[in-house]
């Protein structure tokens, strides 16, 4: 699934480093920015999305379909809305793209307890299955905890692994500006944490939620198997409860705790990619995608992750038609389903792209929440990212100019391998993981004027990349 070589799990993609970083300020000099070409453009979609944006009312339509896993019913009901709502909003050419998806479900029993503590008696623990994750057997599993931080300090301890439930407290480190990065530096403990578990002969994992935000809402997200290895349960729990029992076992030893899942994985299920676009006015074959990820995790939403990118990447092209701005190349929307656990949708796109010929000049990806806009990520090559980085003058006034090399997104990873140049829209990120892949992952959580300059933001990028290539 390409999850670890793309160092990213669940939602956006995580750049690793940091190469270099633009500013419109020192741009002062540059040919493009001399008599500040499309200024007055930027100027008219900012405001136009600030006094007229749709991006709040479509996100609303959304969710309230409910969370969108891959092969949920909600899922389904997903393309439904966004082929309907691409027509009514009179994109052309709007279509799907059938696709296979994995189909995973929760069920209706998530419990963990400790259980009889010499200094706490029973206490029950907020916990949720990985997604992926195996169920417990009926009666669940009950079993000594072993708390550890790392693969490495797991694999130290060898035998005395062995027939416990293994409880991976690495935090996400609270001391990164950058929450990306912090959640990179801990996440593996949740993608591959059943499978070193298991090696050593563990009997189930948890695994402290991906947030610095200490809450008792836990926090889910995928987990994987290797084959070879045996399957175990695997569950997340919350900040709160990892806090608890992690400082009852510095007093107690033996400390037990009982887990219990019903999730189970179906057969593969039918969805769909959708796509809409404006055809370009002069070079018709040439194309910017952009887009964002229909499905979610099933617990909220999904209202950051990533219907903001979805209807963000939806109000971009409504408002380039409102303004009646007629790029010169074509600009596509694409919805892509399944890359919270799968990434089909983004590997079915690429390879129609591939078997079609067809001639992407950049694609663009939008899930990182929808917060206020702070810049752009890209990964191309030397000349086409400084031609990126002298628009970024166009950003100044919404603080989104800060343009630098990095990852782009998961959906489009799979193009951008095959030399497409990728963007990915950088929102602000410090609140991102109080809500990703948790229940307060909800509408109440998206501000609408962040979201609509988000979606101004991409409406710019595309357009000015439209009229003059890359």
């Amino acid at each position: 699934m390409f999850l670890q070589n793309l160092q990213r799990s669940g939602c956006a993609f995580i750049a690793t480093s940091t190469i270099l970083v633009f500013s419109s300020k020192l741009f002062s000099q540059s040919p493009y920015t001399n008599d500040k070409p499309y200024v007055d453009v930027a100027q008219q979609i900012v405001r136009t999305a600030l006094t007229e944006g749709q991006a709040y009312r479509l996100l609303a339509e959304l969710t309230a379909l409910g969370p969108r896993l891959s092969g949920s019913p909600q899922a389904a009901a997903a393309v439904e809305w966004s082929r309907q709502t691409m027509q009514q909003l009179g994109f052309d050419n709007v279509h799907l793209q059938e696709v296979l998806v994995p189909h995973w479900v929760r069920g209706p029993i998530e419990e963990a307890a400790i259980i009889n503590s010499t200094m706490l008696g029973t206490v029950p623990l907020a916990v949720c299955a990985l997604g992926g994750s195996i169920a417990t057997p009926e009666m669940g599993v009950v079993a000594e905890v072993l708390e550890v931080k790392s693969f490495e300090e797991l694999a130290k301890l060898g035998k005395r692994a062995a027939g416990k439930i293994i409880f991976f407290n690495r935090p996400m480190d609270a001391g990164k500006i950058n929450t990306f990065a912090a959640y990179g530096g801990a996440v593996d403990q949740r993608g591959s944490g059943a499978i070193e578990a298991a090696k050593v002969g563990g009997v189930a994992v948890v695994v402290r939620s991906m947030t610095t935000r200490l809450d008792d809402v836990p926090h889910t997200g995928g987990t994987q198997y290797q084959e070879g290895v045996p399957k175990i349960p695997a569950a997340a729990i919350s900040t709160k409860g990892a806090n608890l029992l992690s400082q009852l076992l510095a007093q107690e030893s033996g400390v037990r705790v009982r887990l219990k899942l019903t999730c189970q994985t179906l057969p593969d299920a039918p969805s769909a990619n959708v796509l809409g676009e404006i055809t370009g006015s002069e070079k018709p074959e040439e194309i910017i995608v952009v887009g964002g990820h229909l499905d979610s995790w099933d617990k909220g939403t999904g209202a950051h992750d990533d219907g903001a990118g979805c209807v963000q990447s939806l109000e971009a092209l409504r408002l380039l038609q409102a303004l009646h701005l007629k790029p010169k190349r074509t600009i596509r929307a694409v919805m892509f389903i399944n890359e919270e656990n799968g990434l089909r949708g983004g590997i079915e796109y690429a390879r129609r792209a591939a078997e079609a010929s067809a001639k992407h000049i950049a694609a663009l990806e939008a899930d990182r929440g929808g917060f206020a806009p702070r810049g752009f990520s890209v990964d191309t090559d030397s000349v086409k990212f400084s031609r990126l980085a002298s628009w970024a003058y166009l950003f100044e006034e919404i603080g989104a100019d800060n343009i630098f090399r990095g990852g782009s997104g998961a959906d489009i990873s799979v193009i951008v391998r095959q030399g497409v140049p990728g963007i990915g829209l950088v929102p602000e990120s410090q609140r991102y993981f109080d809500f990703h892949h948790s229940a307060n992952d909800t509408l109440a959580g998206v501000n609408e004027r962040e979201l609509n300059l988000g979606a101004a933001a991409l409406a710019i990028l595309c357009y000015v990349i439209a009229q003059e290539g890359l």
